[in-house]
This record gives structure tokens, sequence and C-alpha cells, in this order.
């Protein structure tokens, strides 16, 4: 059954970066997690908002090279005036508790019927959406 997810952009930088924490190496986690989305014919929102924040670290041609590379996956979605008024709601409402944009994520996610991908464990707390790692959908 085809799957729709939704990668935070902490996971796309522990790829582009080749991250690694203390234990495991968090960018071939995510390469092996394309992988199989690519075999199993899945497929990866890619939000302006994520597009935005990987924009700080990443320059915007190495992107752009990137996710054509996997244009068989990846589906570009840009959050509406609605989700960001629902994100704003939602940030004000948990006293600002966590970023804006996490929350934003958890929107998109959502109304795309996606599942989110993330390291952020504090993504369990706004519990807008079902997170995983990448390493648990392997």
């Amino acid at each position: 059954m085809q799957e729709k997810f939704y990668l935070d952009a902490c996971v796309w930088r522990d790829f582009f970066e080749d991250r690694q924490n203390h234990i495991r190496p968090l960018g071939e986690l995510v390469f092996q997690f394309l992988k199989k989305c690519r075999k199993e014919k899945h497929k990866i929102i890619v939000s302006d908002i994520v597009l935005k924040e990987l924009h700080k670290y990443i320059s915007q041609e190495k992107t752009n090279v990137f996710l054509s590379s996997f244009s068989d996956l990846i589906i570009t979605e840009k959050h509406s005036q609605k989700q960001l008024e629902e994100a704003e709601t939602y940030w004000k409402k948990t006293k600002k508790k966590f970023p804006l944009f996490d929350i934003l994520h958890s929107i998109i996610a959502r109304d795309s019927k996606a599942i989110l991908v993330s390291r952020d464990k504090h993504f369990y707390e706004i519990s807008i959406v079902k997170m995983f790692f990448p390493e648990e959908l392997l």
C-alpha cells in the first residue's frame, strides 16, 4: 500500500550533511528510508516551510538537485493561510512551548494524510499527527 511521509527539516539535514550521533549514522538511515520509499512507491511531501528551514543550512541549488533526483517520490506543497492560522492558535494556546514551524509541519502532514518523520521528540507532545524516526520505518 502506497503511503505518504512528511520529513521534517532535521531529517533532511541528517541526509544532506551526513550527520551522525554517537551511535548511528543518521544520514545513512535516512538514505535507506528513501530507498525503501522508492522501492515501495511511497510519496514524500516537501513543504515550502521545510524548504525555508533547509535553505538556512543547505544551498537551494544542492536542494534542487537532490529533489530532482527523487522527483518520482516528491510531492511539493505550499502551506495555506488556514493552516498557518491554526498553527498560530495552537502555538499561543500552548504558551509558545513548541516552535511555530513544528506545529505547522504537523498540520501540513495531517492535512496531507502523511506520516511525520522526525527526530524531534516534542512532536509526540504536539500530537497532531503520528511521528516516527526514520529507522522505525525501515
